[in-house]
C-alpha cells in the first residue's frame, strides 16, 4: 500500500498534467493557485509524520538484533545443560568432554551465524527505508522546484504582457494626435501662453 505522501506527489502530477497551457505556448500551463496550495499544504503536513514511519522501520534494527541475541543466548544455555549432563555421567566422561565441546563449538557457530544473519537483515531493511525517504524527498524536491519555475514564468510572462499592452496604447496614443498638435503643443513649452484652437480647423 503505497503512503499518503506518495499519493499526494500523484495527485499533483495529475493536476499539473490536467492544466490547460497557456495561449500559443506548449510548456507554460495555467494553474489555479488554490488547488495546488492546498496539496502542497497537504503534502507539508505529511511529510513528517512519513519520515517518522521510516524511522521507525530503520530502529527495527535493533529488535531484530536483539531476537537474535535471545535465540543465540538460548541456544548456548541449551548447550550448556546437555553439557552438564554428560558430564555428570562419570561412566563417559572423556566421551562426554568431547562430546560436550562440540556441542559448545557448534552452538556457538550457530549463535554467530544468527547474529550476521540478522545483522545483515536490519543493515538491509535500513538502507531500503533511508534510500526510498531519500527518493521520496528528491521527488518532493523536483516537485518544488517546478513549482517555483513555473511561478517565477508565469510572473514574466504577466509582466511582459502588461509591457505589451503599454506600448501599444502608446501607438494607438500617437496615431490619434496629428502633427500640427505636437508641433502646437512646442510653441506653448516655448512660451506661448494659450494654444489657438482655430488652427486646428
Amino acid at each position: 500500500m503505497s503512503s499518503r505522501i506518495e499519493q499526494l506527489i500523484d495527485e499533483i502530477e495529475e493536476y499539473i498534467d490536467s492544466c490547460k497551457y497557456q495561449p500559443l505556448s506548449n510548456t507554460k500551463i495555467i494553474v489555479n493557485k488554490e488547488e495546488i496550495d492546498e496539496l502542497l499544504r497537504e503534502l507539508r503536513m505529511k511529510t513528517p509524520d512519513e519520515i517518522k514511519r521510516y524511522q521507525k522501520i530503520i530502529s527495527n534494527k535493533e529488535a531484530i538484533l536483539n531476537d537474535a541475541r535471545t535465540k543465540a543466548e538460548a541456544l548456548i544455555n541449551e548447550a550448556t545443560v546437555h553439557t552438564n549432563e554428560l558430564i555428570n555421567e562419570h561412566e563417559i566422561m572423556q566421551q562426554a568432554y568431547a562430546q560436550a565441546n562440540e556441542v559448545v563449538t557448534l552452538a556457538t557457530h550457530q549463535a554467530q551465524e544468527i547474529l550476521d544473519n540478522a545483522t545483515i537483515e536490519a543493515n538491509n531493511v535500513r538502507t531500503a527505508a533511508m534510500q526510498y525517504t531519500d527518493e521520496m524527498l528528491a521527488n518532493l524536491e523536483n516537485l518544488i522546484a517546478q513549482t517555483v519555475n513555473m511561478t517565477a514564468s508565469h510572473y514574466e510572462s504577466f509582466i511582459n504582457n502588461l509591457n505589451g499592452y503599454a506600448e501599444v496604447i502608446r501607438a494607438n496614443r500617437t496615431e490619434l494626435r496629428p502633427p500640427e498638435i505636437d508641433y502646437l503643443l512646442e510653441e506653448e513649452n516655448g512660451g506661448n501662453e494659450a494654444l489657438n484652437l482655430d488652427m486646428l480647423k
